[in-house]
């Protein structure tokens, strides 16, 4: 469970914003499935050699939290 928790962190710091990059049309709602994204991974620990999908962690519970500045407390 820590490392879903970690990899989430990691995801949050590398994931572009999707809403910057897609159009009015391409916008998710609210409940839908998430696209199958792959981003570079990172831990507590560094960065992952391999890149992560979405679609390989099904049926794990998955936090995507976005913070205002990378590696930083605020």
């Amino acid at each position: 469970m820590a490392f879903v928790f970690a990899l989430s962190l990691g995801l949050a710091v590398f994931v572009q914003p999707a809403a910057a990059q897609a159009g009015a049309s391409d916008i998710i709602a609210v409940g839908a499935m998430a696209p199958d994204i792959t981003v570079t991974g990172a831990t507590r620990y560094g960065v992952l050699q391999d890149p992560v999908r979405l679609s390989d962690l099904r049926g794990e519970v998955v936090v995507i939290a976005f913070f205002f500045r990378a590696r930083t407390p605020g």
